[in-house]
């Protein structure tokens, strides 16, 4: 593939203030048709600026629309195209459930608006519940959490608060007969492991086995220490794979007086197929912001609602949205909870597109769009299982784990093939995790993707394979169509600049 041509001479956009030119003006205001009065009358002069405006750039307004619409042009986007992240669902959602949101009633609702004028809101919430409650097989709901992470600290505090209440309330910090040991997959998000941290726990990782499954005799080893409180599983696990021991492993957990957190991230390969709940989970945590249709990116808002069992929902974090006849109410007399965990009741706008997601797709448009993330992500699988290694013999679920096995042999390594999938118009697939697999490639089409995409999605990837032989060089000096080359990525973490100055004045001007 020729390399194409770049769109300017200068890759770079200057920055507004360097684009400034003394003079430039955007507007022109009409000549004055009241009687004058004097600045000190309408604002003191120790409020007023004395330096004329100095550094603030003077541009026109074709120089600012074109400026901005330029810098636009460079973001990829969802509806650009694929977002190949493993782990990271970033599919595409319908319009309707961002117009949902903005209905005016819902979006101008006063978060501090009493519960008769609030009516509307409270039944939006508790009819997601009860969605979530079914598609779970988990009856606790909480909607509160505001994010991945937010939802699964709420569920290991559940925990903790739970085996506190079971195994004498008021045991002192540090007693033997207090459970301090969560267990952990390898493969597991950095999260879990920090949650965990977070809440008092000290974590041991279970090791995985060839199969990229949860070694079920090392589970067994660490529950047989007497000490441990839980255990948090990602399921289908971050290799892509679904963890056909889940009964087992959550017996194992159960029988030596545990219980069994899920981290939902990963929902989006068992929505309308499978309930956690049926398989033994005790608690889990879902991500509205990738498997319901909220906004993923860009650091929120998301939304991370946290679902239990009938024994752990006294612990859900307060207020509860509870029906009582027709109306509804805010909760707060659950003298176990956890607590509040975010302000208000969590990120509302979240709770509207969720909403209008599960009702516009109903069961069986859940169950086809799970289905179609899993096809697609096979069809990835089987089409670059001859150019990529890949380290698992299981079936895929939602996403594919390549590594970079093959192409190494000639110096070109993960990293490499990610640079260069940008040059084919792609936003890189998740690199180097899971950590426990050298070169990872972690791939996750969704089912937003049709057929024609992936396919030059395979086809991008298999050329790249190619030049990893006979060009390597393009790969490893990849991008080369974007406006800045590859980075010094140790450099600019190291040393970060992040404020512009201007350049200074020369002596001669």
């Amino acid at each position: 593939m020729a390399l194409k041509a770049t769109p300017h001479i200068t890759q770079n956009e200057a920055l507004v203030f360097e684009r400034s030119q003394t003079g430039r003006r955007g507007y022109r205001l009409p000549a004055l048709d009241v009687e004058e009065t004097p600045l000190d009358e309408l604002l003191p002069a120790d409020v007023r600026r004395e330096d004329d405006l100095e550094g603030v750039p003077e541009l026109s307004e074709p120089d600012v629309v074109r400026h901005f619409t330029r810098i636009s042009t460079w973001n990829y986007n969802i509806d650009l195209g694929l977002y190949p992240l493993g782990s990271c669902t970033m599919k595409y959602n319908s319009r309707l459930n961002e117009r949902v949101a903005r209905i005016q009633g819902f979006a101008n609702l006063h978060p501090l608006a009493a519960e008769e004028d609030s009516q509307g809101a409270l039944e939006v919430m508790y009819e997601l519940q009860q969605h979530l409650a079914e598609i779970t097989g988990l009856p606790g709901v909480s909607l509160q959490p505001a994010a991945g992470a937010h939802g699964e600290m709420t569920g290991v505090m559940m925990i903790r608060a739970f085996l506190d209440a079971r195994d004498e309330a008021g045991v002192e910090e540090g007693s033997q007969r207090r459970r301090s040991v969560m267990l952990i997959p390898d493969s597991a998000h950095g999260t879990n492991p920090a949650s965990a941290h977070l809440s008092g726990f000290t974590v041991k990782a279970i090791r995985s086995t060839n199969e990229g499954l949860t070694d079920l005799g090392h589970l067994r080893e660490l529950c047989a220490s007497g000490d441990v409180a839980g255990l948090m599983l990602t399921n289908p696990n971050t290799c892509g794979i679904f963890e056909r021991n889940i009964r087992e492993i959550c017996r194992v957990v159960h029988e030596a007086g545990g219980l069994v957190y899920m981290d939902g991230a990963n929902m989006n390969a068992l929505v309308g197929v499978a309930r956690p709940g049926d398989m033994g989970v005790d608690v889990i945590h879902l991500n509205l912001h990738k498997t319901f249709s909220t906004p993923h990116g860009g650091g929120g808002p998301g939304s991370g609602p946290c679902c239990s069992t009938a024994e752990l929902e006294p612990f859900l974090p307060v207020p509860r949205v509870v029906r009582e006849g027709e109306q509804f109410r805010l909760d707060s007399a659950r003298p176990q909870s956890v607590g509040r965990v975010k302000a208000f009741y969590g990120n509302f706008g979240m709770h509207l597109r969720a909403l209008a997601y599960i009702l516009t797709h109903g069961n069986t448009g859940l169950r086809e769009a799970t289905e179609a993330a899993v096809l697609n992500a096979r069809f990835i699988a089987d089409s670059l299982s001859d150019t990529f290694d890949k380290p698992f013999a299981s079936p895929p679920m939602h996403e594919v784990l390549f590594t970079d096995k093959r192409q190494s042999r000639k110096g070109v390594h993960t990293l490499d093939i990610a640079k260069r999938l940008i040059d084919y118009g792609f936003h890189p697939m998740t690199i180097y995790f899971p950590l426990i697999v050298q070169g990872a490639m972690l791939i996750e089409p969704t089912e937003s993707v049709g057929r024609a995409e992936l396919q030059q999605f395979v086809d991008a990837m298999k050329e790249i394979a190619r030049e990893a032989i006979e060009d390597a060089d393009t790969v490893l000096n990849a991008p080369h169509t974007t406006r800045i080359g590859r980075l010094d990525e140790a450099a600019a973490a190291r040393k970060p600049v992040l404020r512009w100055r201007p350049a200074e004045k020369t002596a001669a001007a």
